[in-house]
Order: structure tokens, then C-alpha cells, then sequence
């Protein structure tokens, strides 16, 4: 019989490749030509799970309670784990029953709140370059996208006064993303003091995405949203234990914040999916009730791979900053040579896979990413392959 003839939707049909998984089908291409690839491509640790959150996992795994149907909003005893790590980290009170919701994955939340905020024709603004799911929510929803300018000279912070009074007043939703995907950038105390006037004054919701909050150099922890007077009036914070504890196939995360805004999340998740695994939850609540030992291990990995690869970037004639959080480095190509095209020669000179910067948006033409997920003897190979192949800054 002849096969069926679909019609994609409009939102579908208006909606670009997703990046990564377009960088994975580049990378399978690459690996069945039989090269050796070197993937600094997509953000995903390589490290492994540290052992306590294993053990529980296996525990409660073995426990036939576990096996029915979770909490829609998550245990309990979870978000009382997250609230606790977010008063011990960043002197944050949240109310556990009306402030936190747990999240299969901050992507997810991500994805679903502009269900909860967005009607056909409404605006939310969102930096670029930016994480793509910001705009592909936005799109699900039927809303529209406003680019907020990232750039090099208001280090990569968006400029809240340059932003359009009309657009401010209309837009209900103002996605940010500190420390930054793809820049590495980190916002301080200031800006986000000002973000909360803004919101406040344009009466729109601010949700921060805080995924890579605790993975940071120096032994500088970035200030928190959480940690601003008002700012859990103005709007919500997602998070997630993905990169903090190499658990990104476990899909678990958490929003915190404005109690109206997590109830609203939380009715689009209620109509969606079944909660997470109780399991993976209880595995979450040792995480997040870890010490930080395992953490600032983890940290001193990335942080010799960082001034590796850095310095073999500056060898290079490669003009970029280390970056003081987040595992990516975002680097200037070279004069005359665009974000797609560096990627390309990168892939087909030296096998070494990376992210060009127009995939998160037209704001990042003019730069690729680098990411910090594989061992430092490998970012050093990359560099000698760059080298050998003439590859310049």
C-alpha cells in the first residue's frame, strides 16, 4: 500500500534543525569515514556520576514503591532538598510545596513555560546568541521571539536600556542564561539587581537559566538570581543536576521561584507527563545533600583542560578569554571566515567536531564553540592537529 502522506504543522515546518542533533549526525558521518574524532561539539560530561548518587539510584531502583507512578510535582522529600541546597548556597528561602517543581531536565522546562505564559501572538525576549530552545518553546507556543544583542564589549550581558520600551511593555517573558551557552559569560550582582527593576517595571517575567552555576574557576562561585532582593517576586530559576553531577542521561532537574509561575508550570507538566522516575528523585536528594568535595574535584578537572586548551588557543593566534564558568569556550574565527565554515574546516582538516556560533543565533556569526568534555590530552591533540593543519587565529 501506498504510504501516507503527512502534513507537518506550521510549527513544525517553521522550525530549524535543532542544532545538536545535527552536529551528532555530522559526527556519526565523520566516525563512519573512519576518522578519529575528537567531539568538543555538545556539552555532555564525560566524567562519571559520582558513586553515593550511583549506589542510591541502584537502592531505590530495587524498591517496589519506586516502580508506580511519581509525584506529578516531584517527591517531596526532592524539592525539600533542593530548597535546603538553595539556602545553603545561595541564602535563598523557598517555600518546597509552592516554590520548587522538579523537571525531567531543565530543557524541559525550558520547552514547556511559554506553554504556561504564552499566547498565540504574545513576545518573549531571549538573548542571542542564546540556548536554541529558548526561541523553539517560543515557537511550540505560538509566540514570537525577540532577539535581545549579545556582544563582546558589554561582555556578552544583554543591555536592559537599549531594549525598546514597546517591546519591554509587550513581551510577558524575558529568557536569560547565566553562567552563558554558548559565551561562558557570568553576570554579577549588579545586573542582576537592575534585571529585577526591569522586570518590575515592564511587569515581565524573568526566567534564568542556571544550569552551569556550579561549574566555576578560580574558586569563584557566580552570584545567583535567586540570591537578589525581589527577584523571586519577578520570575523563576531552572536548574538542573546535569552538569553539576554528570547526570545529563538522568534527566532530572528543578525550577524555583515565583510561586504563580511554578503553579502554572507545573499545570502544562500535569497534562504533559507522568513526574520522574522516584528512583532518579531520591538519587537527586543525595546530590544535592553531597558535600563539596566532589564537586571542587570536578571542577579542578575542567579547569586544567580550560587553561590546556586555552593556551594552545593563544598559541595559535586564537584571541579569547578563559572562561571563569561553564564548560565551553566561545572563540573570534579567524578574519574573513564565517561560523559554518570554520566548523566545516575544522571537521574535514583536523576531525575535531565543534559548534559554529550562528547555531545560536545570528548574534553568534563570527565565533565557535569549544567545549571542555573531553580529557586535556585530547584538547591538546586538537591544538597539535590545528597546528599541523595551518589552522590559525
Amino acid at each position: 500500500m501506498k504510504k501516507l502522506e503527512v502534513e507537518m504543522a506550521d510549527r513544525i515546518k517553521n522550525l530549524p534543525p535543532y542544532l545538536f542533533a545535527a552536529i551528532d549526525k555530522m559526527k556519526q558521518e565523520a566516525i563512519e569515514a573512519g576518522k578519529d574524532i575528537i567531539n568538543l561539539g555538545v556539552g555532555d560530561p564525560d566524567l562519571p556520576t559520582p558513586d553515593p548518587i550511583i549506589k542510591t539510584l541502584q537502592k531505590a531502583a530495587a524498591n517496589p514503591k519506586n516502580h508506580q507512578y511519581p509525584s506529578y510535582v516531584g517527591l517531596l522529600s526532592f524539592r525539600q532538598a533542593v530548597a535546603s541546597w538553595y539556602k545553603k548556597r545561595f541564602n535563598a528561602d523557598l517555600d518546597p510545596k509552592t516554590e520548587v517543581l522538579s523537571l525531567i531536565g531543565s530543557k524541559e522546562g525550558v520547552a514547556h513555560l511559554p506553554m504556561a505564559l504564552i499566547n498565540p501572538g504574545d513576545t518573549a525576549m531571549m538573548t542571542d546568541p542564546g540556548y536554541p530552545v529558548y526561541h523553539a518553546g517560543t515557537l511550540f507556543a505560538g509566540g514570537k521571539s525577540h532577539l535581545v544583542p549579545l556582544t563582546l564589549e558589554t561582555g556578552f550581558l544583554p543591555d536592559l536600556d537599549a531594549i525598546p520600551a514597546e517591546v519591554a511593555d509587550k513581551a510577558k517573558l524575558f529568557f536569560l542564561n547565566y553562567p552563558g551557552n554558548p559565551t561562558a559569560a557570568v553576570a554579577n550582582r549588579a545586573f542582576f539587581e537592575k534585571l529585577v527593576a526591569f522586570a518590575h517595571r515592564h511587569n515581565v517575567v524573568i526566567c534564568h537559566d542556571a544550569a552551569y552555576s556550579e561549574i566555576y574557576y578560580d574558586g569563584k562561585p557566580p552570584v545567583g538570581f535567586m540570591e537578589i532582593d525581589g527577584a523571586k517576586e519577578v520570575g523563576i530559576e531552572l536548574h538542573s543536576l546535569s552538569k553539576t553531577y554528570n547526570m545529563t542521561g538522568w534527566r532530572i532537574g528543578f525550577a524555583v521561584g515565583n510561586s504563580n509561575v511554578i503553579a502554572a508550570l507545573g499545570k502544562v507538566k500535569t497534562n504533559i507527563d507522568s513526574g520522574i522516575f522516584q528512583a532518579v528523585q531520591e538519587a537527586g536528594i543525595t546530590a544535592l545533600e553531597m558535600d563539596d568535595q566532589p564537586l571542587a574535584a570536578i571542577r579542578n578537572i575542567y579547569q586544567e583542560r580550560r587553561d590546556v586548551l586555552i593556551s594552545g588557543l593563544h598559541k595559535l593566534g586564537f584571541k579569547v578569554d578563559p572562561p571563569k564558568a561553564a564548560f565551553y569556550v566561545w572563540i573570534p574565527t579567524p578574519t574573513g571566515i564565517s561560523s559554518s565554515e570554520m566548523t566545516a574546516k575544522l571537521l574535514k582538516d583536523t576531525a575535531i567536531v565543534t559548534t559554529p556560533g550562528n547555531g545560536f543565533g545570528a548574534g553568534g556569526e563570527g565565533y565557535f564553540r569549544m567545549t571542555l568534555c573531553v580529557s586535556k590530552e585530547r584538547l591538546q591533540e586538537a591544538i597539535d592537529r590545528m597546528e599541523a593543519a595551518g589552522i590559525r587565529g
